[in-house]
């Protein structure tokens, strides 16, 4: 399977997944619901946010165009990215592809809604981890494999070079 390809089926499945689950959530709960999944550890609880990690920009009113646009900048950069890796680099197409499907799901959210739908919540005690979903997520899980994918590339330049 080409990257292309490979790149295309995982943002759909991403964005497919995202949107469906924000879509049931929206319409099987009322905002601020939460309903138990592991007493004490984790619920899913229906929650919008404004802004983005952390509730970051929320209060301000060109949030919207600035998101918009932060989100456009980085699929560009992702493709470019994405265009100058080898083919055998499979795991970093993954990890690129899951943070393109991720940012843009959100995007979908705050052009459609003007916040993002929100809804793990994963917390100890009284101590909430901020909610997110499905989009975010994949962001943070592409961007730890990006991670591992460099450390890998230099380890095995490293190995090249003794």
């Amino acid at each position: 399977m080409g990257r292309w390809l490979r790149f295309s089926l995982i943002v759909l499945a991403g964005l497919l997944v995202d949107q469906v689950t924000k879509l049931y959530i929206h319409g099987s709960m009322s905002l601020h619901q939460s309903i138990p999944v592991l007493e004490g550890l984790f619920n899913i609880t229906y929650l919008r946010n404004k802004g983005a990690a952390f509730s970051f920009l929320s209060q301000v009113s060109w949030r919207i165009p600035f998101f918009s646009a932060v989100t456009l900048v980085a699929a560009v950069v992702i493709l470019v990215a994405l265009r100058r890796l080898r083919e055998d680099q499979r795991l970093a197409q993954t990890a690129l592809a899951m943070i393109f499907s991720g940012a843009v799901g959100n995007l979908i959210d705050r052009v459609r809604l003007g916040e993002v739908i929100d809804f793990l919540d994963v917390y100890w005690r009284n101590h909430h981890w901020p909610a997110f979903n499905v989009a975010d997520s994949l962001i943070c899980v592409g961007v730890a494999l990006v991670a591992l994918d460099m450390l890998r590339e230099e380890r095995q330049q490293a190995r090249g070079r003794a």
